[in-house]
């Protein structure tokens, strides 16, 4: 059972990566945390060292509720394109197009903020996206190993591409809050994939 400790650190996680998401990392300050968790000083930290401790936490938040959101129902896919196009579905019309976060895609936010502020930071964010990569270009490896694509395609370009053509439709989706982007970059990117196919 969870403790009245455990609950107060996870409220403190979810109002912040609200503040966060919303507001920008350098933007929200502990005042903003304070107010929103309605915790004193010494409340928020006997949980939390710094602000730079609840980002860290944050990240980690956001990325369970992002794999929740972008890989649903994918583990029950054989066919690794069918994977990639479920993925793609998933993070463009439920993960963006559900709002899973106030601000937009917490992580491209992120990333763009704390670019040459913190390397640290963007060092965590940056290693993120290149796991994410790296899993698409697994899923077409297997995808040729099977014959479904084209031998001698360079899946580290494909995966890269899918990759920035997501982050681009966030950025664009995030300004405008236009449907039509994601739909838009969800049948573009489809298209992509079966022109793929052997």
């Amino acid at each position: 059972m969870e403790t009245k400790g455990e609950r107060t650190r996870q409220h403190i996680i979810d109002k912040s990566l609200q503040l966060f998401s919303v507001k920008g990392y350098y933007s929200t300050s502990i005042n903003n945390i304070l107010e929103a968790t309605d915790l004193t000083k010494g409340g928020l930290y006997g949980h939390f060292g710094s602000k730079e401790a609840i980002w860290y936490a944050i990240y980690d938040e956001a990325v369970k509720l992002w794999r929740r959101v972008v890989f649903e129902g994918v583990s029950g896919i054989a066919d690794p394109l069918q994977r990639i196009e479920q993925v793609i579905e998933n993070d463009l019309m439920n993960y963006l197009g559900g709002h899973t976060f106030k601000g937009g895609c917490f992580f491209l936010n992120s990333l763009v903020e704390l670019s040459g502020q913190s390397p640290e930071m963007s060092r965590k964010l940056l290693r993120g996206f290149i796991r994410f990569s790296k899993l698409l270009q697994r899923w077409l490896a297997e995808a040729e190993s099977q014959g479904q694509i084209r031998p001698g395609l360079n899946h580290r370009e494909i995966a890269n591409f899918i990759f920035i053509s997501l982050n681009g439709a966030a950025a664009l989706y995030a300004a405008t809050r236009d449907e039509s982007v994601l739909v838009q970059t969800t049948s573009q990117l489809h298209q992509y994939v079966k022109q793929l196919k052997a």
